[in-house]
């Protein structure tokens, strides 16, 4: 079975780390679009599309906000499978039908998450896993028929409708990116609480949320399985 192509859809507005991210972690042919440039894939000639992590909100009106809905849309409708990490999570939920809201509280830091249903993108990784998160919006309701497999006292951090998964966490940080992160909320958050998170980005921290990085090959393992379906079916 040939290597996947995935398109990655970058929406974070500072590409680069975003991207790096992914490229180290997603072991696939990457085609990379910075959505928020208006860069977007021409077509659905792919294997597989991820929708990556970003500052904005997905009810913000935005034309690459509405230009990322449509083609995930279409993208779906083609019944090409994608997976949605954090801004993808509720992206795709909100395609599909959910509700995004905003959050009184802002969730970040190294947080435990439960799975509440298994699910084959969560195969290999505890029941109970360390995650990194960072968001102010938060899927509450996810779409209809959808099923929810992951989540904390914050709400959903994980569904799956059809071919398309999404998580709420970043598995892709590593330790340099969370505290990046973290630093950059520098006027939204206290100081103390800024604080609080930095000292909790550590190695203990860091390997036991490296765990749920397993979901990027599960994700790779089921577009490869839909890539063998269609050569057999043609």
């Amino acid at each position: 079975m040939k290597r996947p192509r995935i398109a990655l859809l970058n929406a974070a507005h500072e590409a680069t780390e975003t991207g790096r991210n992914f490229h180290r972690e997603l072991d696939a042919d990457l085609d990379e679009f910075h959505c928020p440039a208006g860069d977007f894939p021409a077509g659905f000639h792919y294997d597989g599309f991820v929708v990556t992590g970003s500052r904005a909100s997905v009810y913000w009106d935005r034309e690459w906000i509405g230009r990322l809905k449509t083609w995930t849309s279409g993208a779906i409708e083609a019944g090409m499978p994608g997976l949605g990490v954090c801004y993808g999570h509720q992206l795709l939920a909100d395609v599909m039908g959910g509700r995004v809201v905003g959050m009184d509280e802002y969730e970040i830091g190294y947080r435990t998450v439960e799975q509440v249903a298994r699910n084959r993108l969560l195969d290999g990784v505890d029941e109970t896993f360390t995650v990194f998160t960072s968001h102010s919006d938060r899927v509450a309701e996810a779409p209809p028929g959808a099923t929810v497999f992951a989540a904390n006292d914050y709400g959903i951090h994980g569904f799956r409708k059809g071919d398309v998964f999404a998580v709420q966490f970043h598995p892709e940080y590593d330790m340099a990116m969370a505290r990046s992160v973290t630093k950059g909320k520098d006027g939204q958050l206290s100081a103390a609480r800024i604080q609080e998170v930095l000292d909790g980005i550590n190695e203990e921290n860091y390997r036991a949320a490296a765990g749920c990085k397993r979901l990027f090959d599960n994700f790779l393992d089921f577009v490869s399985e839909v890539q063998a379906d269609r050569v057999a079916a043609e």
